[in-house]
């Protein structure tokens, strides 16, 4: 668990994450939310996590499943990004909730996933940070030379994490790095295990009730290394079910307008998914940074069928940071990542 680096996967040991995934997904029916299933109808499968977002107000309110009646929809919970990586290599989930370090690592060597981004969920702001636990007397980053710092691998958080050591000029190995999924990092933290963790919402409002935030990943977004939460979909089931990812990119265009123009309804919805306060949701949803649908399809985000956004471009930087720390083998080239925004009918979809 102190290992400075992410595990590596070959071949072989992707195909026994995959079964071990299957297995688990089978006798995990608490984290599946299967209501109302149709044997008689195809099934589209999601995977979602518990950061507020526009993707909890669609899950809460049923959208999709009014908008899409002749399909079963099929959510289920993970509890990071690499947990979602691991669900499209099973070839278990047809979209997903996923960071964008994530899926920077996921088109690259050697996972090469073949799923493409097609909706931004939001840039993360105030609602992801790193916080010292009180009484370690850790005041700045530079301060956590030699200490324990917990952050879930290969997510969004470790990305930020790893960039803001950088810029502290702390090398990684100069870190005790602990893998741990949120909620592990809480039970650590108040065992007075770690001295720090770079983590994201809800898991980080609790805490910051007994630490002090260092840096977020709003002031690291604006040092020129910004992370984002991407709504991506499996590339094959795009190319079969294209009027399915119109719908579903409609449902979160709706979900981003009610978060800026009904932000108590908005608030009720993520307050219900994650089992907080609607004055807590809305405090936690005021720390994100969502885009308008014109904001969506400009040439700084997804951009359009004509001319592919910087996303892009954001992805291969991200894959290029990974590969400079040992994370993966080497960063794919723009290309790569400018084939794996999925922009068909942009923007006409999100004017519908």
């Amino acid at each position: 668990m102190n290992d400075t680096h992410t595990p590596r996967f070959g071949i072989r040991t992707l195909r026994l994450l995959a079964v071990a995934l299957t297995g688990l997904l089978a006798v995990a029916g608490c984290s599946v939310d299967q209501n109302s299933q149709d044997a008689g109808k195809p099934t589209i499968r999601l995977a979602y996590q518990s950061f507020p977002s526009g993707d909890l107000v669609v899950k809460n309110n049923g959208w999709l499943e009014e908008a899409l009646p002749d399909y079963n929809i099929r959510w289920t919970k993970f509890d990071s990004g690499a947990d979602v990586n691991t669900a499209f290599v099973a070839g278990e989930v047809d979209f997903g909730a996923i960071g964008s370090s994530p899926v920077a690592r996921g088109l690259s060597a050697p996972l090469n996933i073949p799923y493409q981004v097609a909706f931004v969920l939001d840039v993360a702001g105030d609602n992801e940070a790193l916080v010292a636990r009180d009484g370690t007397g850790i005041e700045t980053v530079a301060d956590l030379r030699g200490r324990k710092v917990g952050t879930a691998f290969a997510s969004t958080a470790h990305y930020s994490l790893l960039a803001a050591l950088g810029q502290a000029g702390v090398g990684a190995d100069e870190v005790q790095l602990i893998d741990l999924q949120p909620q592990a990092s809480l039970a650590a933290w108040e065992r007075g295990d770690i001295d720090a963790v770079y983590t994201w919402l809800p898991t980080l409002d609790q805490l910051r009730e007994s630490g002090t935030t260092l840096v977020s990943s709003r002031e690291l977004a604006t040092a020129g290394k910004p992370t984002l939460d991407l709504g991506v979909v499996a590339t094959a089931f795009a190319t079969e079910h294209p009027e399915a990812v119109d719908a579903w990119r409609r449902v979160q265009a709706r979900a981003l307008d009610t978060i800026a123009n009904d932000p108590d309804a908005a608030a009720s919805a993520v307050a219900a998914e994650i089992g907080i306060t609607e004055e807590e949701a809305a405090n936690q949803l005021s720390q994100g940074v969502f885009l308008s649908p014109a904001e969506l399809t400009s040439p700084e985000w997804l951009g359009t069928e004509d001319a592919v956004g910087s996303l892009a471009v954001n992805l291969q930087a991200a894959s290029q940071f990974l590969a400079e720390q040992n994370q993966i083998d080497a960063a794919p080239p723009l290309e790569t990542f400018q084939d794996a925004i999925y922009v068909k009918g942009l923007p006409d979809v999100l004017d519908e």
